[in-house]
């Protein structure tokens, strides 16, 4: 019996995961979308999320005979992408004095454990982080360079420090229908209860993707100095109307 868009696996895995989705993608406008302005914080967002990309798909390749091999999907492979807008960002030598922070640290220990007891819970990780790039991730890419445009010091050249969302020719909608019927795929040929710890380890992605995005530095300097510049423009204007009245 073919599995319908009301059924799918993918589909309760998003029901489950809603509420703490909804968290995640308020922490992502109030972090990660301080970076449309500020490389900083940008570059820092991109930061805690590599070592993640990076280890997931290392995964994908030691278990390339596993179910978790068949996530491994060409287009999606994104470690030389961040390691090439990180080059963009900080420097040639940005990995010589790097070291992941601990909410980094506690994130790759869980993968590391994962994968040693139950590698298949790994797709849990490989599903949500694949589709929130993108989803969240390409529209983050557009409002950016959206609002690069309007900044009076450009510091993005083209596509410069946007490989991470930059996917070539291939087709997003159809790279999401892959990696969503991936999933339903294998699913069917689950057991109900590796279903349910999938589910399960899914609340637990988006709970530590949560403390990584809090990690994000820079952000509340960006706030200060954004609250600092509209207030000054508004005691401007008012010392302009006043004068005017006169």
């Amino acid at each position: 019996m073919a599995v319908t868009e009301t059924d799918a696996f993918s589909q309760k895995m998003r029901r489950a995961t809603r509420e703490i989705h909804a968290v995640s993608d308020a922490l992502v406008n109030a972090k990660l979308v301080l970076g449309f302005s500020d490389n900083a914080v940008w570059a820092d967002g991109l930061l805690v999320f590599y070592e993640i990309f990076r280890f997931l798909e290392g995964a994908m390749v030691r278990l390339k005979d596993t179910k978790v091999g068949l996530f491994r999907i060409p287009a999606l492979q994104r470690t030389e992408a961040f390691e090439q807008d990180l080059e963009f960002y900080l420097g040639n030598g940005w990995k010589k004095n790097y070291a992941p922070r601990e909410s980094v640290i506690k994130y790759l220990m869980r993968l590391r454990e994962v994968e040693d007891t139950d590698p298949m819970l790994l797709m849990a990780y490989i599903y949500h982080l694949y589709m929130g790039l993108l989803s969240g991730g390409i529209i983050l890419r557009k409002k950016r360079q959206f609002i690069q445009k309007f900044l009076p010091n450009k510091s993005i050249k083209s596509n410069s420090g946007d490989k991470i969302t930059d996917f070539g020719d291939a087709n997003i909608f159809e790279l999401k229908s892959e990696l969503r019927s991936t999933l339903n795929r294998i699913a069917e040929t689950l057991d109900e209860d590796t279903r349910n710890k999938l589910i399960e380890e899914s609340g637990i992605v988006y709970t530590l993707n949560n403390e990584i995005i809090r990690s994000v530095k820079g952000a509340n300097t960006v706030v200060i100095k954004k609250a600092i510049y509209f207030i000054s423009i508004l005691i401007l204007s008012f010392l302009v109307f006043l004068a005017v009245s006169k």
